[in-house]
């Protein structure tokens, strides 16, 4: 309800009548202003430093419905028409977007108050973002045949190669599919379903033959890929678990993908950055060194102690991750308020605060603020430890938290030397929370080559969001590609960095 402040009724029972109901809806909207600042603060709880404090799915589920709430409350409450709003401050719709144009005319030439022909001062041009369905079509090969009078020779052009052998499915329809399971997380048989409200019947064991056979055309990317990634001097390791059907004993079992990331922005580095997974069916230190046999120089990890013997020989040296520091007070912090875990976070603090200074600028710009203002909150947090560690009984959660920084202390301090080095693992750590978004959905994979082929394509799909890149036009291109008979030697080209300087559609 909006009301003409210009154009007030005059009949006074109509206005005490107006008067009641804006009072109402004002009582109301106060707690709905307060519910408004809960919803934000949850909001920064989400997104914000402070992060481990609530599940991040559970709360975002709560928060749509809330939102959702106070957009009808905010649309029905009467609200007065005052002077015209400003310009919205959203950003302006994508310029690769179609545009169409619905012109709402006065449908007269002459003045509705004298009757005088009226002529065009200019228009107002506002712009509304529109959905325009899914939808499938049927792509019709037709190859005409010709017979030669002279000698009966046939000629016809050559059927086009396929991505599966004798499948329906275009590489269009495929990428579809590849992008919905690995990056939006929807399972195939959902997928199965979607496509019969648009009447036609895919089987989830159609989808899954779909899936197996581009990763077979994708596995060679994958490795070109890991090549790139592997060739850097600074990495980040982590893992994360997989459910795997286990069909012999009627369960699943645990396997791993092992996430390996490449990251320069933080110092404005000049490669690309790309994360890569490695499906393995445990979490055996011998996995790690398998994969980082040809591997020289720092690699950021967490407290896994399987790391650690990567350290031995000399050619790799770890780096470890203040966040998992932290975390270990904050989980004190939190359940306890225990005034040292406390003091340990605002030092902790102290170091993040350094570093969003210093954030994307040179290595040596950062070494040298490092060095300047880091190590000094570093050398007196190691001997504050150290002093109220003997103060403690040993048992204790927080004589735990402190040995595992004191443990660590030499990767800890890694960052001091090296101003490449960054303080934790945050950018493998965002590579890899899609899998466990895609955990949860698709529960586990079915096999241990369907491991492989979550780590092939969510590969790539991670690299192409990590570059900016919409993972379905650039899917696309790429089987298009392969199918027509990409050269080996040009795979280059279609990483997503590369394809990304020929193509402008971007996430």
């Amino acid at each position: 309800m909006r009301l003409d402040l210009d154009n007030l009724p005059s009949d006074v029972a109509l206005l005490q009548r107006l008067v009641r109901d804006m009072a109402g809806a004002v009582a109301h909207r106060d707690g709905e202003i307060d519910l408004q600042a809960l919803i934000k603060q949850l909001q920064r709880m989400q997104f914000g430093k402070r992060s481990e404090q609530l599940d991040p799915d559970q709360l975002l589920l709560a928060l749509e419905d809330l939102d959702a709430d106070i957009a009808r409350i905010e649309e029905s409450g009467p609200v007065a028409k005052a002077d015209p709003p400003s310009p919205p401050s959203r950003k302006a719709l994508p310029d690769h977007l179609p545009r169409e144009t619905l012109v709402l005319d006065v449908g007269s030439g002459a003045c509705p108050g004298c009757g005088g022909e009226v002529h065009s001062i200019g228009e107002s041009v506002s712009e509304m973002l529109d959905w325009v369905p899914a939808q499938l079509k049927v792509l019709r090969i037709s190859r005409p045949k010709y017979a030669c009078r002279a000698c009966n020779h046939i000629l016809q052009a050559p059927a086009p190669e396929r991505l599966i052998a004798g499948g329906l499915a275009t590489p269009g329809l495929i990428a579809q599919v590849l992008v919905a399971k690995y990056c939006d997380h929807t399972p195939l048989y959902r997928q199965s379903k979607i496509f019969a409200r648009h009447g036609v019947e895919l089987s989830r064991s159609t989808l899954a033959g779909w899936v197996g056979g581009a990763a077979w055309w994708l596995e060679a990317l994958h490795r070109r890929l890991s090549e790139h990634v592997f060739a850097s001097d600074i990495l980040f390791a982590d893992d994360t678990p997989v459910p795997v059907l286990d069909p012999g004993r009627g369960r699943t079992k645990t396997g791993r993908l092992w996430a390996y990331a490449r990251e320069q922005r933080g110092w404005s580095g000049p490669e690309p950055p790309a994360a890569v997974f490695i499906y393995a069916p445990d979490r055996k230190a011998e996995r790690p060194e398998a994969h980082l046999g040809r591997f020289r120089g720092v690699l950021q990890v967490d407290g896994y102690a399987g790391f650690e013997r990567l350290a031995a020989g000399g050619r790799i040296a770890l780096a470890a991750c203040w966040a998992h520091t932290r975390r270990k007070f904050y989980e004190l912090a939190e359940a306890e308020a225990a005034p040292l875990a406390l003091e340990a976070l605002r030092r902790i603090a102290a170091l993040y605060a350094v570093e969003d200074l210093a954030r994307g600028q040179s290595p040596a710009h950062r070494l040298a603020a490092r060095r300047a203002r880091s190590k000094p909150i570093v050398d007196a947090l190691h001997v504050w430890l150290k002093a109220e560690l003997l103060r403690l009984p040993v048992r204790g959660k927080l004589a735990e938290a402190m040995r595992y920084a004191l443990a660590r202390w030499e990767g800890l301090t890694r960052f001091l030397d090296d101003g490449c080095v960054e303080l934790d693992t945050n950018p493998v750590e965002r590579a890899i929370r899609p899998v466990a978004l895609g955990r949860k959905n698709h529960l586990f994979a079915g096999s241990d080559g369907g491991g492989e082929r979550w780590a092939i394509i969510g590969s790539l799909v991670e690299t192409a969001k990590l570059n900016d890149v919409e993972p379905y036009a650039w899917l696309k291109d790429v089987l298009m590609r392969m199918v027509a008979g990409r050269p080996a030697n040009r795979l280059d080209e279609l990483l997503p960095w590369a394809w990304k300087t020929g193509n402008s559609v971007n996430t």
